[in-house]
């Protein structure tokens, strides 16, 4: 068998993970190039460069929610989310597929974001001023949480057997060191943690789905044929376990449309909100 460099092995079997950790490390190449500070970039900088800041991402760029999933805020905080990208990256991809994979990382990322906007409108309310969220963070959560769901119910993709209990470490101290340490966005940690963990039981559901049909086509196949001698007689059809099909179906697909529309509601909502707020305030502010 031919050798094939880490790079030939990423292009094959999980040529999305290698893609997202490649836009993460430009998108950082091209700060410093632009001259921002790689160890502590300003807030100026970091909202230039697409960060997910609530007057804006609730406000005229909605597409924040996206952008600021490729955006990292210094070397050390690329460095971390970029190991666990790969860590999680490169065994999703292959169980999950490419598409699947990739949706898992967006929607998860988007949907932290939304929760870090939501929960950022009410310490608004309240009085304190928005932060500034950026990361790949809430996407990798929901990978890892994903992969936890699979692991629990002892859901095989393409021969991938997970140890529960050492995914399930992984996880707490991921999560449990938001909270032990200061400036972490935990909101984009624990939503995109839940809408992954949401798409794992949706992929695992579609997987069992699938063993299902594929076992009672077998079992068809597989029954003698006693109306004749011929060479079909008692012939069985070859068994393709589900881990050769690419895992695709109802289930999954109706989850990211419910996904999709939830998210586009939660947003308009948020917006609206946010826009009443900033009437109310602003002639206070200019009387």
């Amino acid at each position: 068998m031919a050798f094939e460099s880490p790079i030939q092995q990423a292009l094959q079997y999980y040529p999305i993970t290698l893609a997202l950790v490649v836009i993460c490390v430009g998108v950082f190449a091209l700060q410093l190039f632009f001259g921002v500070n790689p160890t502590n970039p300003t807030n100026q900088s970091l909202i230039a460069w697409g960060a997910n800041f609530l007057p804006f991402s609730l406000g005229e760029a909605p597409w924040r929610l996206v952008t600021s999933l490729f955006l990292h805020i210094g070397f050390m905080h690329l460095l971390f989310n970029m190991f666990a990208l790969y860590y999680f990256g490169q065994v999703a991809e292959r169980m999950f597929g490419t598409v699947n994979f990739l949706a898992l990382f967006l929607l998860s990322g988007v949907g932290g974001n939304l929760l870090n906007n939501f929960l950022g409108l009410h310490s608004v309310m309240a009085g304190e001023p928005p932060i500034i969220s950026a990361g790949a963070s809430g996407g990798i959560m929901g990978i890892g949480m994903a992969l936890l769901v699979t692991a629990l119910t002892k859901t095989s993709f393409n021969n991938f057997a997970l140890n529960f209990r050492s995914l399930l470490i992984v996880m707490v101290i991921n999560l449990g060191y938001g909270f032990l340490v200061g400036g972490i966005d935990n909101a984009s940690h624990v939503g995109g943690a839940i809408i992954g963990g949401l798409l794992g039981m949706a992929y695992v559901m579609q997987y069992r789905v699938i063993r299902q049909q594929q076992l009672f086509a077998h079992q068809a196949s597989s029954t003698p044929n006693h109306l004749g001698d011929g060479p079909i007689s008692g012939s069985t059809a070859p068994f393709i376990p589900p881990s050769l099909v690419v895992l695709k179906g109802k289930i999954i697909t109706a989850s990211y449309v419910v996904l999709i529309v939830g998210f586009m509601a939660m947003y308009g909502w948020l917006h609206i909100s946010f826009m009443q707020l900033l009437n109310h305030a602003l002639p206070s502010i200019i009387h």
